[in-house]
């Protein structure tokens, strides 16, 4: 196994890094990385069903979806990420037991009684790690998340907590209380310590393990991937169909609204309450489904002092 420990935080680079290994190479990997802060999403969801869209729009977090399924975790400079990439047999790709036991056995070396409930490692009730796998032929790619010192109020934040105005069927998010690990565990000055010896220990456990820096050539392919990550088409329209309605003030009046947004455009949109305003929800259809573009629209009709975020 190739052992990587990526000297990036950007989340767009590190996210391709694990989609240029499972489809553009054979061997196994084990990645560490620690991103910059941002909200990363499962492939088969609603981003404005499990994101507080308007937290995240107005402290400027970004928002990627991944390749693999699951519900929507955050990343930041106390999170830590693993990412095993492994051969399997036909029909076994999917064993969270086999990539989170090597993880479990790590945190024990430590005395941290970790245990494993679903796709999460559970310390004392407490979630502190998350996970989803992406199958590809024979091939699987899983990775998780570790909270070391992460800022759970903006984690917290970042997640949608009401998500009764949305009908879709993407898959939803599983609320769980999360901890940080670096309450539990003294002896590390900062996560990258921490990380050090995470690496180091697999470097001694795995048979042949060893440690690969990305060439050249290597990166350059990364980066032209990354580019999708930074896409509205794949961090927002690929998402399933779904209904929003909500009400909210508008132009001074109390009005309900209705969407149905496919493909990440509105389709149709109905708001009534008042009959002048129906007229917007018209022309609204066909706009994708964003606060900046709803706002664009809003504003040309002298509407800008209306809180757009009511449509999300």
């Amino acid at each position: 196994m190739y052992c990587i420990n990526s000297n990036t935080d950007n989340p767009y680079f590190n996210l391709a890094v694990e989609e240029f290994l499972l489809k553009r190479r054979t061997e196994e990997f084990l990645v560490l990385s620690i991103n910059d802060t941002s909200v990363v999403a499962g492939k088969h969801q609603c981003i404005h069903r499990e994101v507080n869209t308007r937290f995240v729009t107005e402290n400027n977090i970004p928002v990627l979806r991944r390749i693999s399924g699951g519900g929507t975790v955050y990343h930041d400079h106390g999170n830590l990420n693993f990412c095993f990439i492994r051969n399997c047999e036909s029909g076994k790709q999917i064993d969270f037991q086999r990539n989170l036991l090597p993880v479990i056995s790590f945190l024990s070396t430590f005395d941290i009684n970790a245990t494993i409930q679903g796709s999460d490692i559970i310390v004392e009730g407490m979630k502190i790690s998350g996970n989803a796998e992406h199958v590809l032929r024979n091939r699987v790619l899983h990775h998780g998340t570790i909270l070391w010192k992460a800022s759970l109020d903006t984690l917290q934040n970042c997640i949608r907590k009401d998500t009764s105005a949305y009908k879709t069927r993407a898959i939803s998010s599983r609320p769980s209380q999360v901890a940080n690990l670096a309450e539990k565990l003294n002896g590390f000055s900062d996560i990258s310590e921490f990380r050090s010896s995470m690496l180091e220990y697999f470097l001694k456990t795995v048979p042949a393990a060893e440690l690969y820096n990305l060439n050249g050539e290597e990166k350059a392919e990364i980066e032209m991937l990354s580019a999708k990550y930074m896409t509205w088409e794949w961090n927002y329209a690929y998402g399933p169909e779904y209904e929003f309605r909500n009400e909210f003030m508008m132009s001074g009046k109390r009005v309900s609204c209705s969407l149905s947004v496919n493909d990440g455009l509105i389709k149709r949109c109905l708001i009534e309450g008042d009959p002048d305003l129906r007229k917007i929800g018209v022309e609204l259809a066909g706009t994708r489904h964003m606060p900046e573009d709803i706002f664009n629209l809003l504003k040309r009709k002298r509407l800008d002092n209306t809180d757009v975020f009511g449509f999300f």
